[in-house]
């Protein structure tokens, strides 16, 4: 089978279950038994399984977690995920210092 004709089929947490076939793909989408993924074209791209519930296994936002880099913006107005302080100011101007939690976790691999 021609690797165009294959669609890859992915499981709800995202690990690999094979490959199906164009045909076989869409059926599987007719049927509602997976969520399809589009390319910007429109072409189907790859399938996902739903989970047990029946939700959509593409999580739409993700789990708010502590921020340890910062957007900078350069002079010449782009900005640079590259270069990360440890000290900055978060979106509301308030100073975020990071260099105690660093030290708590530097301190804590030393223990164990």
């Amino acid at each position: 089978m021609k690797a165009e004709n294959q669609i890859p089929y992915y499981a709800p947490d995202g690990s690999p279950l094979g490959f199906r076939s164009l045909a076989a793909a869409k059926r599987l989408v007719d049927g509602g038994f997976v969520t399809p993924s589009y390319g910007r074209k429109g072409h189907l791209k790859a399938i996902w399984l739903r989970k047990a519930d029946g939700a959509s296994p593409v999580e739409t936002n993700i789990a708010p977690a502590t921020q340890y880099s910062f957007q900078q913006r350069l002079d010449s107005g782009n900005r640079c995920w590259r270069l990360r302080r440890l000290d900055q100011r978060d979106e509301e101007g308030t100073l975020v210092t990071t260099r105690g939690v660093f030290l708590q976790v530097v301190s804590d691999c030393l223990v164990a």
